[in-house]
């Protein structure tokens, strides 16, 4: 297997090697940071930290406190419209975009024209790891609006000098037929939205199997690192199927290589660490931590990201050196849903469902009767003799996880379709508490 690089140098580099790069970088950025930026220099203040070559060490790095998304969006509301956490003078940004609101208000980021570049360079090297190139055909399957992700793919596609073919303002039959009609190669969205090209293009007759598409490149949601979801989206195109993470305050940090052995940290642009979520001490499984190390017109440092993962230190088959995260990324930290005493995650349960071809689309409601959780799924089934494969699901959830399931079969088209993230799960046990008086 032929693996691509962006910057073989250092993408190999040896670890300790990286590590020494990362903390220069580091230093770099906190030199305007600390004497501009007024969010960051009360918040490294605090923690007795005034000059830039006091970071020396990994040991000095962790003296800086931890970033939450609540402080930024705090921070925001109380200095409209976009905070303190500025380097430079309102008229230096060029873009403005925000993060999609799943976990709260939305939270506004801006970048320069030198961070903007950053963004390209770094989903560039989630092209080439995947195998993309100049001659490639990407097809855009969303709509182009203030979420980020793939604004930044489009300028990392102009990076690698492939061909972009936004999809934009298009139905999803449009979008389908776009994909023959341009012998698209390379798709990107997110892995729901994968499924439901398949469904449309099942509709209208086309078979996306006999496509040109040969690579999928999907983000948004963790689907990807989800086998089951994988190996559904990798039968309907007859394509590679690779994962990439990111968030809009924190930049295009994962990438999945040729190897499909766990999305890689881009530790050439972020320092990443694995913290226990309780205690805030080293680990190895628990929520991801990382400052962004090219965003220094609006950086996130020591940013807890609030998803959970876990690393995985050995050398990957592709040759670099980034380390990984074995399953991507397993779900959100405070994403787990306990119910009767048993924890489960969301992933999990679309890991099994997935695993049935004959399902389409599915939701998930946990609700509370007389001071008894309940878990009713409401799956699309695609075949006559669906109350057997409701059972089916039914069994291999309560064989997986222990856990009892009602399991309902609704009419194809009733339940929602997504463009971007989607949110099958719903949690109304909160709403059904009695308040007091």
């Amino acid at each position: 297997m032929n693996f691509e690089y962006l910057d073989p140098f250092i993408e190999t580099l040896g670890h300790e090697a990286l590590k020494q790069i990362q903390l220069k970088k580091l230093q770099l950025m906190l030199s305007p940071v600390l004497q501009n930026n007024s969010f960051y220099r009360s918040k490294l203040g605090t923690a007795g930290i005034k000059h830039a070559n006091e970071i020396q060490t990994f040991d000095d790095y962790r003296r800086i406190p931890f970033t939450t998304k609540e402080e930024l969006s705090n921070d925001q509301s109380l200095h409209l419209p976009y905070g303190t956490n500025l380097t430079f003078k309102r008229e230096n940004y060029t873009r403005i975009h925000q993060t999609s609101g799943t976990t709260g208000q939305p939270l506004r980021c801006l970048d320069t024209e030198e961070s903007w570049s950053w963004w390209a360079r770094c989903w560039a090297m989630v092209y080439r790891a995947a195998g993309v190139s100049s001659r490639d055909r990407i097809f855009f399957a969303f709509s182009f609006g203030p979420f980020i992700g793939f604004w930044s793919a489009h300028e990392g596609a102009r990076v690698i000098g492939a061909m972009s073919i936004p999809g934009g303002g298009m139905s999803s039959q449009q979008r389908v037929k776009a994909i023959f009609d341009n012998e698209v190669t390379v798709l990107v969205c997110t892995p729901t939205y994968a499924l439901h090209l398949g469904e449309i293009a099942k509709e209208e007759g086309m078979d996306l199997a006999n496509s040109s598409v040969k690579i999928n490149i999907h983000a948004g949601e963790p689907g990807t690192s989800i086998p089951g979801t994988r190996k559904r989206i990798e039968s309907i195109w007859k394509a590679k199927c690779y994962d990439h993470a990111g968030a809009t305050e924190v930049g295009a940090w994962g990438f999945e290589c040729l190897a499909q052995q766990g999305p890689h940290l881009n530790e050439s642009e972020f320092i990443c660490e694995v913290i226990d979520p309780v205690t805030g001490d080293r680990a190895q499984e628990g929520e991801l931590v990382i400052s962004n190390l090219g965003r220094v017109g609006m950086p996130v440092i020591r940013y807890r990201t609030g998803d959970r993962v876990k690393l995985n230190t050995d050398l990957c088959e592709c040759g670099r050196t980034f380390h990984r995260l074995d399953g991507g990324v397993i779900g959100r930290v405070d994403g787990v849903i306990v119910i009767r005493g048993i924890n489960v995650f969301p992933s999990a349960i679309e890991n099994i469902v997935r695993q049935f071809p004959e399902v389409g689309e599915f939701t998930v409601d946990v609700s509370r009767n007389r001071e008894l959780d309940e878990m009713e799924l409401r799956m699309e089934v695609t075949t006559e003799d669906s109350e057997a494969i409701a059972a089916a699901v039914a069994r291999e959830i309560r064989n997986a996880l222990t856990l009892r399931v009602a399991v309902k079969i609704v009419p194809h088209g009733t339940l929602p379709r997504f463009d971007l993230k989607a949110r099958r799960f719903n949690d109304y046990r909160q709403l059904s508490r009695p308040t007091s008086k």
